[in-house]
């Protein structure tokens, strides 16, 4: 069931759920959940077709084979090394599934898992096992790697693996090697197809999502996604794009560019939406090292990175040999009585998407629609709230906490319950101010 949540005006929703406000105040067992969570679509020569599939680090580093096609080191996996410099968990969906790569011998017919060009690099070699003269050694070959040898003596006996699957009737035969054609990859990828990857990653829950096109229209696509989850359904996350003034705090704008030939200028947004996914709440990205693989231009003036922070741009510069993040700030630029210069921090950001997402779990998992809306069900919510405070406390998330000054009340009708949580997030060290005194 889709539980309603997001932003509120009045007291008027009609679904049943969280909804919860974040306001600048004038001058807005509960657990921390982890972070480290990204999704991303990508244009690649193998992996699954229309669907989102998980990959965790520790399984791109020993299986990259079988989930992208290619060993971990080739550079056609450059861009996923770049995402899992920082992250734990990666919700990837392929954009350019096209055609299965195949092949027929006889009675064999052997077809490709997954479409793409890569499945072109299979083949099969059929041999006779030198124990058992009946038997047929059926060995399936990816590039120069063999993955797979099994025994069978017919067709009917062989079974898939992660590579292909094989279908007919009969006795098997000896083959030198059975080349897999007709994989392709789709031509081109339009806007509808980052579409279907937003459709169909709505289900899942991450901390950063990244947008790797350079197309106008499609990084729209995602900063309007954005705003509908975080605004409407309230469903907390940052967004990564490329060169993009979208005046919003879900929206991160990288603007520095690569230098490789060959490839998309906007390669950066692969280490940034793994490194602002990956970030924990009492930590900033600002004077982080990048220690991915591309070439970066930080060839910019210092009025240039002045005037980057000031219109919220995500840069990096050089620091002696090295390119390092300038600030940890997002797009957000136009101040307003509700949402002051706080939040163009990504640091105070994290600490309330935190806030939202882990009490908004904590919410509609125990007490909706299961505790009572009387005031022991209140204390009983207060009392985690509390709990929940001082464990952000306690992380340096936030500081200056009073129990006190969290209330829970009933609403303007008797399903609703009310609640006010002042909280001041932390922010780290950037700038330092200092008067040396000669005495």
């Amino acid at each position: 069931m889709s539980l309603g949540g997001g932003n509120y005006i009045t007291q008027n929703k009609v679904l049943p759920g969280s909804y919860i406000n974040f306001a600048s105040a004038a001058r807005a067992s509960a657990v921390l959940s982890e972070r480290g969570f990204a999704a991303i679509p990508l244009e690649l020569d193998w992996g699954k077709d229309d669907a989102v599939f998980t990959v965790e680090a520790a399984d791109f580093q020993s299986n990259s084979l079988k989930l992208f096609g290619y060993d971990y080191a080739d550079p056609k996996l450059k861009d996923i090394r770049e995402l899992f410099r920082n992250v734990k968990t990666l919700y990837c969906y392929r954009l350019n599934s096209g055609v299965k790569a195949a092949t027929v011998s006889d009675n064999l017919t052997v077809t490709a898992k997954n479409s793409g060009i890569r499945g072109n690099d299979i083949r099969i070699v059929i041999t006779t096992n030198v124990d058992d003269p009946t038997l047929f050694e059926v060995s399936t070959i990816v590039g120069a790697t063999k993955v797979e040898t099994q025994l069978a003596r017919t067709v009917e006996e062989l079974i898939a693996n992660d590579f292909v699957t094989f279908s007919g009737i009969g006795d098997l035969s000896v083959s030198a090697g059975m080349n897999l054609i007709g994989g392709t990859n789709k031509a081109s990828v339009e806007g509808a197809d980052y579409q279907l990857f937003l459709d169909k990653i709505e289900a899942y829950s991450f901390n950063a999502i990244g947008c790797p096109s350079t197309t106008a229209s499609v990084i729209d696509l995602f900063v309007q996604f954005t705003k509908r989850m975080r605004d409407t359904s309230g469903i907390k996350f940052q967004t990564v794009v490329y060169r993009t003034a979208a005046d919003y705090e879900g929206i991160i704008s990288v603007e520095n560019t690569v230098l490789d030939a060959g490839v998309n200028g906007a390669s950066l947004i692969y280490w940034v939406t793994g490194a602002n996914a990956a970030c924990a709440i009492n930590r900033s990205n600002a004077n982080k090292k990048y220690d991915g693989e591309y070439t970066i231009d930080v060839n910019y003036k210092q009025s240039q990175l002045e005037q980057g922070i000031k219109t919220g741009k995500f840069m990096f510069h050089k620091v002696g040999s090295e390119a390092r993040v300038l600030d940890d700030v997002n797009s957000f630029v136009t101040v307003t009585p509700e949402k002051n210069e706080d939040f163009s921090s990504n640091q105070v950001i994290r600490v309330l998407d935190q806030f939202a997402n882990d009490i908004a779990l904590l919410f509609n998992s125990k007490y909706l629609g299961k505790v009572q809306n009387n005031a022991s069900g209140r204390t009983a919510f207060w009392n985690e709230l509390v709990t929940y405070n001082k464990e952000m406390v306690r992380t340096q998330a936030i500081e200056d906490f009073k129990a006190s000054d969290v209330v829970v009340e009933q609403g303007a009708d008797k399903k609703s319950v009310v609640v006010s949580n002042p909280v001041t997030p932390l922010n780290a060290m950037t700038k330092l101010y200092m008067t040396v005194i000669v005495q």
